[in-house]
């Protein structure tokens, strides 16, 4: 039997409220066995990008990664996110451990081809050195990663946080059964986000086409659900997406959010 990891990737309004990020550290750090985190962090990197006089546009909710931006990436996500997220998790007893695509290889891609819109330095990923991610875990050490990859060719890219969760979540399958869990502010999918009891409990591909194409889930939640299918199609047991402060309750009866799966129901 698979020894079971957990794929947790936190959203960036989660890590910007001191509170909640406590509770979510809190939460993880209880998790038994082996686990990994992803974080975001655009609105902080367009913060300082704003205090340094740096543009930061945005095309369909998609963040335009010019060279300044880029720069802005790695300080934030790589630098003053990440190192505080570790010196957080080592208080909590978590030998935890910083990393972006480019340490130890671990996540390779390529820029994002120009069709319509020039993303500039917008990463798609091309593999995840699994066996290098697997040598971390099975010595306890708990990686933190950064939404940041590399081309191979010494180029830094910014790549989507959930995608990066995605993959990893998938590309580990082969040893380990693997729940990935989207953690934010709502409870989970909602069909109303300003109405609480409007939860989706369970998704599947056939009610996620048919929740899109009657708008009951639209914006950046559908490339979120699209990676999490993409993630299940891959291997991965279970997708939820719920709250941050149910991080403890992952994996037992008592979770509330939402379930993706391929089963009919």
């Amino acid at each position: 039997m698979k020894e079971t990891l957990y794929v947790i990737k936190v959203g960036g309004k989660i890590l910007e409220t001191p509170d909640k990020l406590e509770l979510v550290l809190d939460q993880f750090a209880s998790i038994k066995g082996k686990k990994i985190l992803v974080h975001g962090g655009g609105r902080t990197a367009t913060q300082l990008a704003e205090k340094l006089g740096i543009e930061a546009p945005m095309v369909n909710g998609r963040r335009i990664t010019s060279d300044d931006m880029m720069e802005i990436a790695v300080m934030v996500y790589g630098g003053l996110m990440s190192k505080n997220l570790v010196a957080r998790l080592q208080a909590r007893r978590v030998n935890a451990l910083g990393l972006s695509g480019a340490d130890l290889n671990l996540i390779l891609a390529h820029k994002r081809p120009v069709k319509d819109i020039d993303y500039g330095w917008a990463g798609d990923v091309d593999a995840l050195h699994a066996t290098h991610l697997d040598l971390l875990l099975s010595n306890d050490i708990v990686p933190v990663f950064a939404p940041l990859t590399h081309n191979g060719k010494g180029q830094m890219l910014n790549t989507n946080a959930d995608t990066i969760a995605s993959t990893v979540a998938r590309g580990m399958t082969e040893k380990y059964e693997v729940t990935l869990a989207y953690i934010f502010e709502m409870p989970g999918v909602m069909k109303d986000p300003d109405d609480m009891d409007s939860l989706i409990s369970f998704v599947n591909p056939e009610l996620f086409k048919s929740y899109q194409a009657n708008g009951e889930i639209s914006g950046g939640m559908i490339p979120k659900l699209s990676n999490a299918f993409e993630a299940i199609d891959h291997g991965v047991s279970k997708v939820l997406i719920g709250r941050y402060d149910a991080i403890d309750k992952i994996g037992s009866q008592e979770y509330i959010g939402t379930t993706l799966s391929n089963n009919p129901s």
